[in-house]
């Protein structure tokens, strides 16, 4: 079996933010409080808040407080990067560590895979959107692929960064 990880961001990054204030595009941060999910149309319920911190790869409880503004992703770089709104708590959280477990705010949402080469370069024909409950089978297609170096996997419809998946 291929070997994983989802990589969170940098616990520097949260911590920068909330000493300035202010994030990665010195934009101004908002201060949110997380809120249950409403129902969808049919009556169903969706699990979490909405709110994924990127940091301990989960999303926030409602109640807890976040930071949203703008990251500036370390990859990929040239003509594919892009900033992306994101969530963190505003408190200390547990950095995301585990090994071979696709992160809880992948599986609750729509997502799209979207796999890189060494130079940075989007490989189209590996790239996927789906639930995230069933993204077990693109994800290592993509992964065991020799042409990727990393992966990165974004909300489907709001296009946010969710977090980067590398082999180890």
């Amino acid at each position: 079996m291929l070997d994983f990880r989802c990589i969170p961001i940098p616990t520097e990054v949260g911590g920068r933010w909330g000493r300035s204030g202010v994030d990665d595009s010195g934009n101004r941060l908002r201060r949110m409080v997380a809120e249950a999910r409403p129902a969808e149309p049919d009556g169903s319920r969706h699990n979490g808040t909405g709110a994924p911190c990127r940091h301990c790869l989960r999303d926030a409880e409602e109640g807890e407080e976040l930071l949203l503004g703008s990251y500036r992703m370390p990859r990929p770089q040239g003509i594919y990067w892009t900033p992306s709104p994101i969530f963190v708590h505003a408190g200390r959280c547990q950095q995301f560590a585990r090994i071979n477990t696709v992160a809880s705010i992948v599986r609750n949402r729509l997502v799209s895979i979207r796999a890189y080469d060494h130079d940075d370069q989007c490989i189209y024909d590996l790239g996927h959107a789906g639930n995230g409950n069933e993204i077990d089978g693109p994800l290592i297609h993509a992964l065991e692929d020799r042409r990727t170096a990393f992966v990165n996997i974004h909300t489907a419809k709001p296009g946010c960064m969710l977090c980067r998946v590398e082999r180890l």
